[in-house]
């Protein structure tokens, strides 16, 4: 069974900024961003791309044509050979009946009830709906699909099944929470054999959004709301939180089965509402580092306490031992490991897919479920990998570096020369981008298309935020570390890997002079584990760089500029290398240097 799962919208960001003001910092407060395509084939997943990365507009939410025409040009296939499209949103007539419903006993002005009413109203006719979605699928790629063969999948759904595909798909209780998706922001429930049990009463709606209300205090921060809430994790480092805490003491109630509200509701549509409100709490707003890092402080304790919550409740429910936690509000990273720890589920998985990246392949995994036989002949017959993506072999790295004429010189080696020539760059303070087989999936870089650097270096985050990324100075880069030495580094408590980023430790005293560059303010680092199974080449230079340094870990950052996605192409890789002050890029086996002219 061959399954296309595809997410994006080509009018919805032009609605959304018609109707509802998503233009300028607000640009992302809509649906449909982290469009994408995955290919499902037997069960395996064989491709998945996000069209940001093929279009290189951050978060895009248009259709994503690039992305669907690679999917079935990477597994030599037409849209003739699909057997079903999976779409991870279910706009039905019911389901906008029941919001229309929500929206008019919510308490609102009525002006604002009714312009509300009538452009989601329109939004689902003209836009989200499934006769607007299969219109549009035919408009972008020439093909009419038969609308008997498109399975529309409930967002959260999508997220869960995402999660519990890319850990094996073992039985599991599950949180999902983001923003908002058709109806509701957070779901709960459970997995057995391949079939969702959502726990009804313990569902929260788009009024009561953890997700939406961080991105408010995003935006009141001065970042950008639905883009910048990692920025906000990484302030609250530099600050404790405040005691009493006016979120939680004063702004949210916690009620049975994991419910929670908010004394004042969202205003989703307004995202400047609860402004005076901050400013209430924590005083007028000022542009220093002490004020935001307290606002932000109290940000991340309150997230912990609803989520907390939330998992208490499915304890009690569910007599699982795995817990999946997916959706936006998942790559808090730095509140998944209290989360874990404070539990008394034996594991907890966050996938490289948690976000809206992820739900082209949990629409995928759900119709495959759905529409397959016996549970036998549901399993997934290979390892889940991030790198999914879009890869170039030499031919067409040496044409694009001959493209790029006298700005570049490079040299070819073997996989051993390059591992023995960059790790002895390594030693120094030298910035260096990494690029090689296929793009990973997902909103972090995994080691394929990833930036590297030695953080035994105090003032290395400083050159790579400041003359690389240009981004703030107070924001830390992760570490990649083998997966088997993790634990001698970071105090991981009951978590043995960390392969995607999705959790935060402690570093072990003794380590802290080690890897200065790679420690946050507050002692912790947001890891990467490795395996020889999943990186081999690069597992391979990390052991060769710390023969050399005593340095068990290297700096991994996105292969990118601030505002712009991670590299795909070879001629994305040299524009970014070209562009900013990275020393050295390795493509493939192509170790290339900026000429001179160009330095």
């Amino acid at each position: 069974m061959i399954i296309l799962g595809c997410n994006g919208f080509t009018r919805v960001s032009q609605f959304f900024a018609e109707h509802f003001g998503a233009v300028g910092i607000d640009k992302h407060y809509l649906m449909g961003h982290d469009a994408g395509a995955a290919l499902l084939v037997d069960g395996v997943l064989v491709a998945a791309v996000e069209e940001e990365r093929l279009n290189r507009e951050k978060k895009t939410t248009d259709f994503p044509v690039g992305a669907v025409q690679w999917c079935l040009e990477s597994a030599g296939l037409q849209f003739s050979d699909i057997d079903l499209i999976a779409v991870p949103w279910n706009w039905s007539a019911e389901v906008v009946d029941e919001l229309l419903a929500d929206i008019s006993a919510a308490p609102m002005a009525p002006d604002a009830k009714q312009y509300l009413l009538s452009n989601i109203a329109e939004l689902a006719r003209r836009v989200v709906g499934p006769e607007a979605i299969l219109a549009d699928f035919a408009a972008r790629t020439g093909f009419t699909p038969d609308p008997d063969k498109v399975v529309f999948v409930p967002h959260h759904l999508a997220h869960a099944m995402t999660g519990y595909y890319l850990a094996g798909m073992p039985d599991s209780a599950f949180l999902v929470s983001d923003g908002r998706a058709e109806r509701f922001s957070a779901l709960l429930g459970e997995i057995r054999d391949g079939r969702i049990r959502v726990f009804e009463e313990s569902t929260i709606g788009a009024e009561y959004s953890v997700g939406i209300l961080f991105s408010a205090i995003t935006r009141f921060l001065g970042f950008v709301p639905n883009n910048d809430e990692y920025k906000v994790m990484g302030l609250s480092g530099y600050a404790a939180p405040p005691s009493p805490n006016p979120f939680v003491e004063e702004f949210i109630e916690l009620h049975e089965h994991g419910r929670y509200a908010f004394r004042r509701p969202l205003e989703t549509d307004d995202p400047h509402s609860l402004d005076p409100l901050f400013e209430q709490f924590f005083g007028p707003f000022q542009d220093t580092l002490e004020y935001k890092s307290r606002v932000a402080a109290a940000a991340q304790e309150m997230l912990y306490v609803l989520t907390s919550h939330q998992i208490r409740a499915l304890e009690a429910e569910s007599d699982l031992n795995h817990l999946l936690f997916e959706g936006g509000v998942a790559l808090n990273c730095l509140n998944n490991t209290p989360l874990f720890e404070g539990s008394r589920f034996d594991e907890m998985d966050v996938s490289f897919g948690a976000s809206d990246t992820g739900i082209v392949l949990g629409a995928a995994v759900y119709a495959w479920l759905e529409h397959s036989g016996t549970a036998g002949e549901r399993q997934a017959t290979a390892p889940v990998t991030p790198y999914l993506g879009p890869e170039y072999d030499d031919s067409a790295i040496e044409r694009t570096l001959r493209e790029f004429g006298d700005r570049v010189g490079w040299t070819r080696l073997s996989d051993d020369e390059v591992v023995d020539q960059v790790s002895k760059l390594l030693t120094e303070k030298v910035v260096i981008g990494w690029f090689e087989g296929r793009i990973e999936h997902g909103p972090r870089a995994l080691g394929h298309r990833s930036i590297l650097a030695n953080p035994k270096f105090p003032d290395i985050k400083d050159v790579i935020n400041t003359r690389v990324k240009h981004r703030e100075p107070f924001r830390p880069f992760a570490p990649l570390v083998l997966e088997s030495e993790a634990p001698k580094i970071f105090e991981m408590g009951r978590k043995t890997r960390s392969p995607y980023m999705t959790f935060v430790f402690p570093v072990r005293p003794e380590f802290h002079e080690v890897i200065p560059g790679a420690t946050h303010v507050d002692g912790t680092s947001r890891v990467q584990t490795i395996t020889d199974r999943d990186t081999p080449r690069l597992a391979a230079l990390l052991r060769r760089f710390t023969a050399l340094t005593d340095v068990p870990c290297l700096i991994n950052t996105s292969f990118n500029v601030a505002g712009e996605p991670i590299v795909c192409t070879p001629a994305d890789a040299l524009n970014c290398f070209l562009g900013t002050e990275i020393d050295y890029v390795v493509l493939g086996n192509y170790l290339v240097t900026k000429a001179a002219s160009v330095v």
